[in-house]
């Protein structure tokens, strides 16, 4: 678990006009839970805020929260939920949750396959069914990445849910025990794209003939 440091001012204005006005003057609006406290209304600079995504992800983070004029110790919270605008370009809202370090909290972790497949080699494709897990487990014992080595995997070979060992102190909430990638023979993915080309080729044939069709009318 690694603490990215955030820094907050906290804000008495509220509503939609206010959330506006914070955003115009590059700021994002956001709000911090406490399981003991009070929700606290904030707002993040937005270049802080954004080249900590680019630089981390979005996914199991755990921030070391600084709140502007809080006489009190630094706040850790996690990123709980981002709202973007209908574009995906613009952060609308954000929502921190403090954390005890001694609770489980249930947190989204990246998928990472590691080494090279002996069926890729052969000439099978890597298909990433799941890029994100859940799981549940005290905030220190949260791991950056699930890696998977796949070194071994041949072509037709599947990973898991249930093929993860995680530990004693990492737990993942699961009822079925569902794929998390495989090795794929390519012929699968030609003929879709041969079916995909039949497809073409006959809506471009009916589209031929209704054009000529057209024409005769027309002529007539």
């Amino acid at each position: 678990m690694e603490l990215i440091d955030l820094n907050a001012k906290t804000r008495e204005t509220k509503g939609k006009g206010a959330a506006r006005k914070l955003r115009s003057n590059n700021a994002i609006p956001a709000i911090a839970y406490g399981v003991k406290t009070d929700p606290v209304k904030l707002s993040i600079d937005t270049a802080e805020f954004t080249k900590i995504i680019r630089l981390n992800g979005s996914t199991g983070l755990f921030f070391n929260l600084k709140i502007e004029g809080d006489k009190g110790k630094d706040k850790i919270a996690m990123l709980k939920e981002i709202q973007m605008d209908t574009f995906g370009l613009n952060y609308l809202h954000l929502d921190l949750h403090e954390i005890d370090m001694d609770t489980k909290v249930t947190v989204s972790v990246p998928v990472e396959p590691i080494g090279e497949s002996e069926g890729v080699k052969e000439g099978g494709i890597l298909q990433i069914i799941r890029r994100e897990l859940d799981v549940i487990c005290k905030p220190a014992d949260t791991p950056d990445s699930i890696q998977i080595d796949i070194s071994e995997l041949l072509v037709g070979d599947s990973v898991h849910v249930d093929d993860l060992d995680l530990g004693d102190a990492v737990e993942i909430p699961h009822e079925v025990n569902f794929t998390l990638l495989t090795v794929i023979t390519p012929t699968v993915e030609e003929e879709v794209e041969e079916e995909e080309e039949e497809l073409e080729e006959g809506e471009l044939a009916e589209d031929g003939e209704t054009s000529e069709a057209s024409e005769e009318t027309t002529e007539e």
